[in-house]
């Protein structure tokens, strides 16, 4: 049976770390949110079934994956989605490295697929993932929305890349309302435990050692998971901008960063997980890795001007929970 209501809303992604948060968010809000997710085994899929438990156990989410035209079709057939929130992807740089293929299919078919079914099913508003990692060689901090980014360091930042370009262009020819979003190193509870601060946090706590690149000589703009949420549904909910606004950026397709704009020394970072663990890291000293960024800032004021994105969450608030949370999820094998 149809669900005729055009207010309810896709998030794509939705097992994942930042999807997750969001359609809990949106529930908190009373919408009626529809989840998709293909629980791939990227990381362990029992800690994507058990942050929907945990998070979201009264969303319905659909298994099927972005390149399956026919699946998603009838997903879209059922439901008259008003809105959609894109955040699947296949994520992380390292691993693009690794299997060119998953990010080929996951990031660009599956995009594509997306923008196709937005345009022909009415969709009011993407909102969609893109990354800081797109700034690449082309741009110096603090990275700017105006800035280049056609020297991406890696296949992951080249498809994120694409997906900005692709959206203006659907945005251009059929007048589809996108949003791109450049997230800046997200973190907090139940985050994906491939990045650096569950990695760290749970290396600390069991007493191995980590790895850190280029013998220290990094700086992140740490995101806390509460101030990316606000920035996604501060998106979403924006006003749309006036006809014939920012036409070379695509009329209706807008971009911006989202970060915490106070780039954090990776030692100061890991000193804060130290404190928090109750018990010093083992450092192993490494070169830079291939596809990294010695330096991550977002310039924010884009975002503040056009929906008020106002960041507040500095490490020294935001990592003891994630520290807190993998000693009780993790227990002994953290």
């Amino acid at each position: 049976m149809s669900d005729q209501s055009t207010d309810t809303i896709l998030v794509t992604g939705a097992a994942g770390f930042i999807g997750a948060y969001v359609c809990r968010e949106l529930r908190a809000r009373g919408a009626k949110v529809v989840g998709l997710d293909n629980f791939n085994d990227y990381y362990d899929p029992r800690l994507k079934r058990d942050r929907v438990a945990a998070l979201i156990p009264d969303v319905e989410i659909a298994q099927c994956d972005l390149t399956d035209r026919a699946a998603l079709e009838a997903l879209f057939d059922q439901h008259r989605f008003g809105r959609v929130i894109h955040l699947a992807a296949q994520a992380g740089v390292r691993y693009s490295l690794e299997n060119p293929h998953a990010y080929v299919d996951s990031n660009l078919i599956g995009f594509v697929n997306m923008l196709e079914l937005c345009r022909h099913r009415g969709v009011q508003h993407l909102v969609y993932a893109s990354s800081s990692s797109v700034y690449g060689d082309s741009a110096t901090p603090p990275f700017s929305e105006s800035q280049r980014i056609d020297r991406p360091r890696s296949l992951y930042a080249a498809t994120k890349a694409a997906n900005e370009l692709m959206a203006h262009t659907y945005a251009h020819l059929y007048g589809l309302r996108a949003t791109g979003l450049r997230f800046f190193t997200v973190y907090g509870p139940w985050g994906r435990p491939d990045m650096a601060p569950l990695l760290f946090s749970r290396a600390v706590l069991a007493g191995r050692p980590i790895n850190v690149f280029n013998h220290g000589r990094m700086r992140r703009d740490f995101t806390y998971i509460g101030d990316i949420v606000a920035g996604v549904l501060g998106a979403m909910d924006a006003a749309p901008r006036p006809a014939g606004e920012d036409a070379a950026e695509g009329g209706p397709h807008r971009v911006y960063n989202l970060g915490n704009h106070t780039p954090v020394e990776l030692e100061h970072f890991i000193s804060v997980i130290e404190g928090a663990a109750g018990r010093p890291a083992e450092k192993t000293y490494l070169p830079m890795q291939p596809g990294d960024m010695v330096e991550t800032m977002a310039d924010t004021a884009r975002a503040h001007a056009d929906f008020g994105f106002e960041p507040a969450t500095p490490i020294e608030t935001g990592l003891p929970p994630v520290v807190a949370w993998c000693r009780d999820y993790f227990g002994d094998d953290a």
